[in-house]
Parts: structure tokens; sequence; C-alpha cells
């Protein structure tokens, strides 16, 4: 996982799998930004082809940790195998989701 900073925005280049193996460490590195005060978070899945159920969780309590503490959190660039998990999951109802970076940039400032 890759995480850069582009003035108050955090980008997280999430892993090309998150699934039970990879949750615990990617929640963990989320987590950790979080704590450090990121209020504004991109989460860019271009590289992500397989999303599971213990991924779709770490998203969602990143996510309301953000908005506990004022923030806001976009993803962007998923795959349309990862998207159709997020809309069975009910989750594109939830997140704010971009087909681009450029776009879940701009709806983060």
């Amino acid at each position: 996982m890759e995480i850069a900073h582009d003035g108050e925005i955090t980008s997280v280049l999430i892993d090309s799998r998150f699934d039970t193996l990879t949750s615990k460490e990617i929640e963990a590195r989320l987590m950790e930004v979080v704590d450090g005060g990121c209020k504004r978070m991109l989460c860019d899945f271009s590289k992500t082809e397989y999303i599971s159920s213990a991924g779709l969780r770490v998203m969602l309590s990143t996510a309301k940790k953000i908005q506990k503490n004022g923030g806001k959190m976009s993803l962007a660039c998923m795959k349309p195998f990862v998207y159709d998990v997020f809309k069975m999951a009910g989750f594109t109802q939830i997140f704010d989701i971009h087909e681009t970076k450029e776009q879940a940039m701009a709806s983060l400032k």
C-alpha cells in the first residue's frame, strides 16, 4: 500500500488483493493515517483486483472514524469487479465513489 500527501488530502493506493489475509495490515495502516490527523482521504483502487467482505469492513470502519473526526473519504478508480462488490453490499449508497482520482480529489476540496 502506498501513501502520498497532496496538501490536506492523503491518497492511499490500495493493494491488489484486499481480503482476509491483507485486511489487518491495511486496516492498521489506514488507522495510523487517520490517527495521525488525516481529515481528507482518497482511496485509489486502480490496482485492486479483488476485495472481500473483510476489505469492505475495513473501508466502513475507516470511513466512520474519519467522519467522526470531522473528515471525509472518497474512493476512486475501481475496476468493475470491485465496484460490483461495493454495489452488491449497498456500499455505493454509503461511499463517495468516482471514476478518476481527479474527480475524487475535487470532491475532497
